[in-house]
């Protein structure tokens, strides 16, 4: 065998929320990668360091963590309106597979700031002071997103002091705008896909558990922390350091997706680990979050733990922070009981690392419920830049 050379690829690892990326320019990639397929899903597993059987991703980019193990590909919009567009990869770790089925709500902070710096954006949309607004075109779920990144001197501003639970450090804050977040006429259907908000799902070994199926953000599965017996208050440790338990959660995803027609059959949850999420509610409740700071039933309106990949996420996705955000705005889901009822515009929700306030506007129209947008913060900031090379 002649060894052959490394190819090298430009590409930026960038932080955007509490999740990390490898983004590259569609532009940048190999010819064969342009395009959906095979090559560039090989190209983009070896990129993070997938799969990989140690779980632990070391010769690749990726950080062994749901987390951490996704891929951004920009570039400039084909879309009437819009400046971006952008196309989210999560990698899965262990497996041979990218999951190209959801968005990522807290990289979706990092488009942004990448597209401008990376040239994809035209200067002429740029100020040099100010806000810099653009529209996103969320290729996976075909969805808005519009990006608000803060520009002082010419430059896209990346420290402030905005804080985020889950994040070490302050930054500037990018505030996101989540266009009509509801998956209307996607794969799913309608936002609550069985045509109600509270179903009972029947799951074989486990029981009939009261449930809110909505797509909204993401495909996303709601239960009562008490039905499956937690207190909402629970940590990483608590749930990843039990087989059992993420078991049963599995089991509790494929059964829901299903139900929600995101699957046909459950065999095929196996190669869906993006989406459906799960997440489990609780009325307000004090607790400490992993980094040692208390968090009192005041400072929120209810408690939410959710997984991601199979484990539970150490802070909350973005796009299951939209999820909450839309079922809180809507009377009588689950996530709407737990924060207390009736109606609202936005909560603050606790989470493993601490707390985040999200908003929607939601309303009534011929007896269903639509929701315009879901709004939230991020910060996203550059954390290295150059090349990635991967084995030819």
């Amino acid at each position: 065998m002649t060894p052959s050379p490394q190819i090298k690829i430009p590409a930026t690892y960038l932080r955007g929320g509490t999740s990390k990326g490898v983004f590259f320019r569609l532009q940048d990639l190999p010819e064969a990668a342009r395009q959906p397929g095979p090559a560039r899903d090989s190209l983009l597993m070896r990129v993070i360091g997938s799969p990989d059987p140690y779980g632990k991703q070391i010769d690749g980019m990726g950080g062994a963590t749901s987390s951490t193990s996704k891929t951004v590909i920009l570039s400039p919009s084909e879309r009437q309106g819009h400046d971006i567009d952008y196309l989210f990869g999560q990698v899965s770790i262990d497996s041979a597979f990218v999951d190209w089925s959801g968005n990522c709500g807290n990289l979706s902070a990092a488009v942004g700031p990448f597209a401008i710096m990376s040239g994809i954006v035209p200067k002429e949309r740029i100020p040099a002071n100010g806000t810099c607004t653009l529209r996103i075109w969320q290729a996976n779920i075909g969805k808005t997103i519009i990006a608000h990144v803060p520009m002082t001197n010419g430059q896209v501003q990346e420290t402030g002091d905005f804080e985020l639970d889950g994040v070490t450090f302050p930054a500037a804050e990018v505030p996101l705008e989540f266009l009509d977040p509801a998956d209307e006429g996607e794969e799913g259907g309608a936002m609550f896909p069985t045509g109600r908000l509270i179903d009972d799902l029947d799951v074989p070994g486990i029981g009939v558990l009261k449930a809110t199926l909505i797509n909204a953000g993401i495909p996303t599965i709601f239960l009562n922390a008490s039905d499956i017996g937690y207190t909402g208050t629970e940590l990483q440790d608590d749930i990843n350091g039990d087989p059992a338990a993420l078991a049963r959660f599995e089991t509790i995803r494929a059964h829901g997706a299903l139900k929600m027609s995101l699957i046909q059959d459950l065999s095929e949850a196996a190669k869906r680990q993006h989406t459906p999420k799960v997440a489990f509610v609780a009325p307000p409740a004090d607790y400490v979050a992993s980094s040692g700071k208390a968090v009192t039933s005041g400072d929120i309106d209810l408690l939410v733990r959710a997984l991601s990949m199979g484990k539970l996420h150490h802070a909350m996705m973005g796009t299951a922070a939209v999820a909450i955000g839309v079922a809180a705005a809507v009377p009588g889901t689950l996530v709407n009981l737990a924060a207390g009822g009736g109606p609202r515009q936005a909560v603050r929700f606790g989470h493993p690392s601490g707390t985040l306030r999200v908003g929607a506007e939601a309303v009534l129209e011929d007896g269903e419920w639509k929701v315009t947008k879901a709004l939230m913060s991020r910060s996203a900031r550059v954390l290295m830049e150059g090349w990635v090379r991967v084995p030819g």
